[in-house]
């Protein structure tokens, strides 16, 4: 197992170590991840939880309200969306009425006038007799009394990772006009190219994930702790903060690349360079990673990848000739990119996958992934390997690690 020291500076009251402990969620489209980190006990020993992710308990309790024939009034923060906004659709479509407050409508869209063609109407208050649903992606109360009752204290310190899309009405001076919608070959289009205004949400999302590509593609500078907010646009990961003050917040691609260095064959691997590609619900996304650098990655949506997609993909990053501009001309997806300096360490040839949907690469034989015997938890170990990383930045280096020396 790779290293696992629970040294810090910090001591407790007796004068050893004091412990650490880090309640960290990879907020996914299907489920929510939960490790409840203790730096006392092995990682194995953590105590775990999957639960349906936030976007499928809205989408349930809208769907509810639907079958019973009652208006629903969403109210709280910006979430994702995925089963909440297809809920939302159609009981619309179901004749029946739909309020938001403003803050809940952009769970829905960014675009205010969007929301209302979808037949939403703003208000703050509910109609008579409607069902209110909280709109958030987490829910800390529910997880504090889910914990109480087996004896376990919620942690002070929490780790929270989402997959961001960006408000491109925030940044709209950078990501320049919306993209038209390609003609794309591997699938029919997602929800994120039907329109204009869904393509520049990829652009945005796009921009990000070329910036991590920048400054040396440092994991490291992917955390976004206490002191360092979010990127500009990146409006689900600030929602984040504001619903969890204080918070450390990262996106679920930095995540599940971070977490798989607990297994020790990939730990092992990437000292000289591996291909980490993590197949999740709605997204598949891989990444060139040496030590903790990356040097490319590409975003597809799993909805419309199948084995000779990722292994094309694969090889394309492996040889270093994927580029944002085919990427996005041919394929389903958020984007591609490449760091020049991969041509001069590159080749990557070892190949690891993660993800509830890594059945679909089983064909191809690559390393199937499970940092510290959990699989599942991958994205989790990475919100806490990030979190440590995020603190030694700060001047607070613990001196433990979930991953390898690398």
């Amino acid at each position: 197992m790779p290293p696992h020291h629970p040294g810090h500076q910090d001591t407790g009251a007796d004068g050893g170590p004091a412990p650490l402990r880090i309640l960290a969620l990879d907020v996914g489209a299907g489920t929510q991840d939960i490790l409840v980190y203790d730096s006392t006990r092995t990682p194995e020993n953590c105590f775990k939880l999957v639960l349906p992710s936030q976007t499928q308990i809205v989408g349930r309790r809208i769907r509810a309200a639907t079958g019973a024939g009652r208006p629903v009034h969403l109210t709280g923060s910006l979430m994702g969306g995925g089963e909440s906004t297809a809920a939302a659709r159609d009981h619309v479509a179901a004749g029946l009425p739909l309020t938001a407050t403003s803050a809940a409508a952009r769970t829905l869209h960014n675009d205010p006038a969007r929301v209302a063609a979808m037949g939403v109407v703003l208000r703050d208050d509910p109609l008579p007799g409607a069902v209110t649903v909280e709109t958030r992606d987490v829910d800390i109360n529910s997880l504090r009394a889910a914990l109480a009752a087996f004896e376990v204290e919620l942690p002070a310190v929490v780790a929270v990772a989402v997959q961001d899309h960006g408000d491109p009405l925030a940044i709209q001076d950078e990501v320049g006009p919306p993209h038209p919608a390609s003609n794309r070959s591997s699938g029919p289009p997602s929800n994120a190219t039907t329109a204009a205004g869904d393509s520049v949400h990829n652009l945005v999302r796009f921009a990000y994930l070329q910036a991590l590509l920048k400054g040396g593609g440092d994991l490291a500078g992917t955390v976004y702790g206490p002191g360092r907010e979010p990127p500009p646009g990146m409006t689900r990961m600030a929602s984040v903060r504001e619903t969890v003050p204080g918070a450390y917040v990262m996106d679920t691609g930095a995540a599940a690349v971070l977490g798989p260095l607990g297994d020790p064959v990939v730990a092992r691997a990437a000292q000289e360079g591996a291909i980490l590609v993590n197949v999740g619900n709605m997204h598949t996304f891989a990444v060139l990673v040496r030590g903790r650098r990356l040097y490319g990655l590409f975003e597809h949506h799993t909805g419309g990848i199948n084995a000779p997609i990722i292994a094309d993909l694969v090889e394309r990053l492996c040889a270093g000739t994927i580029d944002g501009t085919t990427f996005r001309r041919d394929f389903d997806g958020h984007g591609a990119a490449l760091d020049q300096d991969y041509r001069r360490v590159g080749p990557f040839r070892f190949v690891a996958v993660t993800g509830p949907n890594r059945g679909l690469a089983r064909s191809l034989g690559y390393h199937e992934a499970a940092p510290h015997g959990d699989m599942m938890l991958a994205g989790a170990y990475g919100l806490v390997e990030g979190v440590l990383l995020a603190l030694a930045a700060a001047g607070r280096d613990t001196g433990v690690t979930l991953a390898g020396q690398l």
